[in-house]
């Protein structure tokens, strides 16, 4: 089973084609930070139309990388939401039309699933049941995933997510955007020693995050410190700890909940270092196995929708995919796929 993924639900537009048999064939991804990096961050109908000018022909880059015909392929996958509306309209309205032209089905995805399925990506992908940490610049949630469309919500933000404590934080730094990354750069200089932030909620008894509470405590300590390159690297390097120890310990206490034994992690954040480095060190104290999907797997990406395609192709997860009356979802809860 061919599918070809289109990923346009904000800043990066992502294509990929996926054999159900053989794997992932080929990919391309262009990102639009260049184009958002003067207003600190995204503007929604540039992004849109940025959209419309690759979608097209990063599709015929990744059919012909993989020596294929359009008319090879069994399915499209795309994003429907949630997401930025004009972006997610874009990819579905491209993926649907190229569909009707194939007489074959567009399979509309949820961006959030994209993300949870994405370690099965890896060369030694999880097995199912699993816990999954789903933190990016948009969502930080528990889940516990027990196949492809069965979720089941543990503990979520309740105010910012991680990753957009992240950026906000960044921001605050005079960095650049994106901001998370760069954030991550200046750590890596800093003395995490210096400043003590709080880690919100790490001792409830729920598996509910908070962070605006650390974002704000980042805005007193540049206020009242010396704006100088070392106290900003302690800064950073100070807020990406308490971040990581408040996820780190939420997804110890999701896998005693749970009696789970394999813990994935998705999403953007999902790439940085430090977390990375506590959880895979929580896994061997806690007895538990951890899985980090490839970096360029972790933000959004095409290869992820097009995955997500092919298995719902395969447990008939896709009676409606034929009608071509396309919407978009920019709010869209988990539970409801």
């Amino acid at each position: 089973m061919l599918v070809l993924g289109m990923e346009s639900s904000c800043d990066e537009t992502g294509v990929a084609l996926y054999d159900s048999g053989k794997g992932l064939l080929a990919q391309a991804l262009h990102s639009q930070t260049w184009l958002h990096d003067e207003y600190g961050g995204v503007v929604p109908e540039l992004a849109s139309r940025d959209h419309i000018r690759r979608l097209l022909p990063l599709a015929k880059q990744v059919v012909e990388q993989a020596a294929r015909a359009l008319g090879d392929l069994d399915a499209i996958a795309y994003t429907e939401g949630p997401g930025l509306a004009g972006a997610l309209l874009v990819g579905a309205g491209v993926a649907n039309a190229l569909a009707y032209g194939l007489s074959i089905p567009a399979i509309g995805i949820h961006h959030l699933e994209g993300h949870l399925l994405s370690p099965l990506l890896a060369e030694h992908a999880p097995a199912f049941p699993f816990a999954a940490l789903l933190v990016s610049g948009g969502h930080t949630q528990l889940m516990r995933v027990d196949d492809v469309g069965r979720y089941r919500l543990l503990g979520e933000t309740v105010d910012d997510a991680a990753g957009e404590a992240f950026d906000k934080t960044a921001k605050l730094l005079g960095l650049p955007y994106p901001g998370g990354p760069a954030l991550s750069a200046l750590a890596d200089k800093g003395d995490s020693s210096r400043f003590r932030f709080p880690r919100p909620m790490i001792g409830s008894d729920n598996l509910d995050f908070s962070f605006s509470g650390l974002k704000t405590a980042a805005v007193l300590a540049c206020r009242a410190a010396a704006p100088d390159e070392q106290t900003r690297a302690d800064i950073a390097a100070g807020f990406q700890q308490a971040v990581a120890d408040v996820l780190v310990a939420k997804c110890v206490k999701a896998m005693d909940q749970t009696a789970l034994e394999t813990l994935v992690v998705a999403g953007g954040v999902g790439a940085n270092r430090r977390l990375r480095e506590a959880l895979a060190a929580a896994a061997g104290a806690e007895g538990f196995r951890v899985h980090f999907p490839p970096v360029e797997y972790c933000t959004d990406n095409g290869a992820m929708i097009a995955l997500a395609g092919a298995l719902r192709m395969q447990r008939g997860l896709t009676a409606h995919s034929r009608n071509y009356g396309f919407t978009v979802r920019p709010r869209w809860d988990l539970g409801d796929v």
